[in-house]
């Protein structure tokens, strides 16, 4: 494929996820800074070549605020995908949304997701907590949920990884439904 082509089919597949997401994620799930929600081209290796919602996706008292799509745009998502690339290139996009206890029930409970605890007490010296706690729970495939369980709110996650967003979408919508 023409890697110009690429990239604006990689972006417009990204925003229109985006769009959904602020339409109907509940907001149990939105983190304080917004879901940071990311999708990589083919091959992608560095932060330039993963598009993601700029400043996250909100919800504000009047609705939700639209978040636009770019790459190279540091969202804390962009290094989570390049990591989970490294064990499996076809799973190119994700989200970071709000861990809850109810959320991670309705993933495993409910939807049968297979679910891993990112532990970030065992983490390698000299190496980010987060690279090495996504590496961790995927040396033997790329589990369907990932979670990080933090001593406060600000520091727990939930990451869906999928192979685009729609993958990752309609999990989100299938959440927020259910909590």
């Amino acid at each position: 494929m023409d890697p110009v082509q690429e990239r604006s089919n990689t972006l417009a597949a990204l925003q229109a996820a985006v769009t959904q997401t602020e339409g109907s994620a509940s907001p149990r799930l939105v983190p304080p800074e917004g879901i940071s929600f990311g999708y990589a081209l083919r091959g992608a290796r560095d932060a330039g070549s993963v598009a993601a919602a700029a400043g996250g996706i909100r919800k504000g008292a009047g609705g939700s605020a639209a978040a636009s799509c770019s790459f190279g745009t540091g969202e804390p998502v962009v290094p989570v995908i390049l990591t989970i690339m490294k064990f499996d290139p076809a799973i190119r996009s994700a989200a970071i949304l709000q861990y809850s206890d109810r959320a991670l029930r309705v993933f495993e409970n409910d939807l049968f997701l297979e679910c891993a605890l990112l532990d970030a007490a065992s983490s390698q010296k000299g190496i980010s907590t987060m690279d090495w706690g996504i590496a961790s729970c995927c040396k033997e495939e790329i589990p369907d949920v990932i979670y990080r369980r933090g001593t406060t709110a600000a520091d727990s996650r939930i990451i869906l990884p999928g192979e685009d967003p729609a993958d990752v979408l309609n999990n989100i919508i299938i959440c927020s439904n259910r909590i």
